[in-house]
């Protein structure tokens, strides 16, 4: 294992003088907890990114960048007394080993469902402690996740005091169900209504997804990639014939996407 230390006491430095008030860099000394979080959910979205497209010898740069957004947090954290690098470093060493009593601890070897079992039981107790007072299930849930995830997340919650479907079924009819209220609300034209029933059918998708064991944020991040190169193909489809696609009209854009996706198909 490679010695991190003066590394990352390097990049610890480079911070401070970036934040230093006299000799720092003006657009870093603007910056708040606020003013960063929105380049944090970008680089954590690259990491996936390059992830994604299995570009490991991007993933280093990528995850550099993602460190880089702890560290400006924990170069804020020192300058308003609040906390520093080693508090959080303490932090959550400390908590990843009370998480793993089955590892660090005496809580004997388990399987991977009894280790999630007991990993929720002890989230619970820090949320109570934390609070303290009764919690809520729903405690805790980032209201900045992406919305598949938050809801995946939140239905996982309920789940855990029985308030779930046992089978997938009943989930499929709820999907049928929603979408049928959203077709009736289309139906009288009203944009309020059609945006609730909306919401209601993609929670139910996201439910759905989690009763066959899909990743509905990956399904749908999936989703997009593959319509997005279907559509580039699309759009060389048309090249080859001498037209673009904002000069026709859709039934040959519509012809040019089978073309498409046959050729997609055939190249998986």
């Amino acid at each position: 294992m490679s010695d991190a230390g003066p590394a990352l006491e390097r990049l610890l430095g480079i911070m401070a003088h970036l934040r230093d008030p006299e000799h720092g860099c003006p657009w870093d000394l603007q910056q708040s907890f606020r003013t960063i979080v929105p380049h944090t959910l970008e680089e954590a979205y690259e990491v996936a990114d390059a992830i994604e497209r299995d570009a490991l010898d991007e993933l280093p740069g990528e995850l550099g960048d993602l460190l880089f957004q702890v560290v400006f947090y924990a170069q804020l954290g020192r300058e308003q007394g609040l906390f520093d690098f080693a508090g959080i470093t303490e932090a959550i060493a400390d908590k990843i080993v009370r998480r793993h009593p089955h590892v660090f601890g005496d809580g004997g070897r388990t399987d991977s469902a009894g280790q999630r079992r007991t990993w929720e039981a002890i989230k619970a107790t820090e949320r109570a402690e934390r609070a303290g007072r009764a919690t809520s299930q729903m405690d805790d849930v980032p209201v900045a996740l992406p919305a598949l995830s938050r809801a995946e997340k939140l239905q996982r919650r309920a789940a855990r005091v029985g308030f779930d479907w046992t089978s997938r079924e009943p989930v499929m009819g709820k999907v049928h169900e929603e979408l049928a209220e959203l077709e009736a609300a289309a139906a009288t034209g009203s944009r309020a209504d059609v945006h609730e029933e909306m919401g209601d059918l993609l929670f139910a998708c996201a439910n759905l997804a989690r009763h066959l064991g899909v990743d509905a944020e990956q399904a749908l991040r999936d989703a997009n990639g593959k319509f997005e190169r279907r559509f580039r193909g699309l759009e060389a489809e048309l090249a080859r014939q001498g037209a673009s696609a904002e000069a026709v009209d859709f039934e040959r854009l519509e012809s040019a996407y089978q073309v498409a996706k046959a050729a997609d198909k055939d190249g998986e």
